[in-house]
């Protein structure tokens, strides 16, 4: 028998770290787009969004195992899957786009990606506190 719950918490530390790793080193590439350094951080944030959404195909998987394949649960449950599903869908558009475009986006679409990668981040901390919830409650 797999441990799933085991598995789960040890699976979703990464992601989590990676992608709010990631979009800390996007926003300090735009502040400090002039410095010599700014496309490093972007260069280091491609890699942290990409293995943040790589982790995250293990931690949804582990969590649905978890879960019992319950998709969208009921009471705390639900609170966690309210902001895990969005997170997982815009971590893995966001990659995808970095996949395609790399550093070659135009103003409009480095707001937009910018913009997006806050929400991801914001949802990514919801549903991670929302876990923590579920774990200290034994659910």
């Amino acid at each position: 028998m797999i441990p799933w719950d085991k598995v789960h918490g040890g699976m979703t530390h990464f992601p989590i770290a990676l992608l709010l790793f990631s979009a800390t080193c996007d926003f300090a590439a735009v502040a400090f787009r002039k410095m010599p350094f700014a496309r490093g951080l972007r260069t280091v944030s491609y890699y942290g969004l990409i293995g943040a959404a790589l982790g995250s195909l293990g931690a949804v998987t582990s969590g649905l195992a978890l879960a019992n394949g319950v998709w969208w649960g009921r009471g705390d449950l639900l609170f966690h899957q309210r902001f895990v599903w969005p997170a997982f869908g815009l971590l893995i558009g966001l990659a995808v786009w970095r996949l395609v475009v790399r550093d070659a986006m135009s103003r409009t679409g480095r707001c937009l990606y910018l913009v997006l990668m806050a929400l991801a981040s914001g949802c990514v901390a919801a549903a991670g506190y929302f876990g923590g919830e579920l774990l200290l409650k034994g659910g």
